[in-house]
């Protein structure tokens, strides 16, 4: 696997985990009985925490990634077959 094949598969992978990740945890202002400021949609999220999705997605991504490279270094299953 070269270089840019890499980071293209580390990239899809990580967009992949990050639209799995996003909903969780999150609690919109509906749910919470708060009035949603400026005329928002009542299901918009209190609080994101886009930061700590972001670092999330980044390890389970990383995690993911270096299975997928250890199966195919140690030939365990060969592309062509994929």
């Amino acid at each position: 696997m070269s270089l840019a094949t890499g980071i293209a598969i580390y990239l899809t992978i990580w967009w992949t985990a990050l639209f799995a990740i996003l909903p969780l945890g999150v609690r919109s202002h509906a749910e919470e009985g708060i009035p949603v400021p400026g005329g928002g949609d009542p299901s918009s999220p209190v609080n994101p925490n886009l930061k700590r999705k972001f670092l999330t997605t980044t390890w389970v991504a990383a995690i993911a990634f270096a299975l997928l490279w250890l199966t195919l270094h140690f030939h365990l299953v060969k592309l062509p077959n994929l």
